[in-house]
């Protein structure tokens, strides 16, 4: 078991609204809502970016400017942070995630590792939204990896699937990456399911002695995987973007207490939190 846990705080995600939920949005809010779980223990900061004023909040933005902004502010709140940027698009254009990356350098990026159908039914049987498929071809992830590659960024792959997890391997073997870290991500309706009995079976399928961790995507369900995925001696992730709920079933008011949560499992598992220097140190 690796003794430390690096815990990494998903701050806002996708397109959760702000005006329902207590997301971040602009560079002031995210900073704030970044030290107040870096005070909890989280040394990675896992971001996506907002469309700012006049369209505040609801829709993702690819500037390259409001990503400068926002890792700046977050940097300058949290001494030694590492930051993680999503890269995920639809579709084969990456010119913005690559343009973000470009001008702001973080230290890790959010490598989506292979396809799924992104689906989910409602209580009454219809979509729950139209169907539809989040592609990423291996020519599409190659593009992704080298880009990181040239700029010195680690890349750490999305799996949603067994599948997915296997390919990384593949990516490995072919020479795309040289240490691959793998984010195992769990509770998408049409992915794998929130289930710590899970984990035992994925580990088999990871390279050896690679870093891996868990994002666990809905309400209680998510706490068996979290303190499993301690247990097994992986690395934590949560935040406002992955739920809004605590292990006692209320809802968290920021990312502060997400994070605080997820410390204290760690730590009832016998894990120490790793500080940003100590995180670094791991992850790069």
């Amino acid at each position: 078991m690796t003794h430390k846990a690096v815990i990494t705080c998903a701050l806002t995600g996708v397109l959760t609204d702000p005006k329902h939920h207590p997301v971040p949005v602009t560079p002031m809010q995210m900073a704030a809502e970044a030290r107040s779980a870096y005070d909890a223990g989280a040394s990675v900061m896992h971001l996506h970016f907002r469309r700012q004023s006049p369209h505040q909040g609801h829709l993702p933005s690819w500037e390259p400017e409001v990503a400068q902004a926002i890792s700046e502010a977050i940097r300058d709140a949290c001494p030694g942070v590492l930051l993680n940027f999503t890269t995920g698009v639809v579709g084969r254009d990456q010119s913005g995630p690559l343009a973000c990356l470009g001008r702001c350098r973080p230290e890790i990026a959010a490598c989506n590792a292979g396809s799924l159908n992104y689906l989910k039914v409602t209580a009454d049987g219809h979509w729950a939204w139209p169907p539809m498929l989040f592609d990423n071809p291996a020519d599409k992830v190659e593009e992704m990896v080298s880009h990181c590659d040239a700029l010195g960024i680690r890349p750490e792959f999305e799996c949603f699937d067994l599948g997915i997890v296997r390919s990384v391997a593949m990516y490995h073997r072919v020479g795309m990456v040289a240490r691959p870290n793998y984010n195992l991500v769990m509770g998408v309706a049409s992915g794998m399911p929130a289930d710590p009995d899970l984990l035992p079976l994925l580990r088999r399928y990871m390279l050896p002695g690679a870093m891996w961790q868990a994002t666990v995507i809905g309400r209680q369900e998510i706490w068996p995987v979290h303190r499993k995925t301690a247990e097994l001696g992986g690395h934590l992730r949560s935040g406002l973007e992955d739920s809004f709920y605590l292990p006692d079933g209320s809802k968290a008011r920021g990312n502060g207490e997400m994070i605080a949560a997820l410390a204290t499992l760690a730590e009832e598992a016998g894990r120490s939190i790793a500080s940003p220097e100590e995180a670094r140190r791991l992850y790069l």
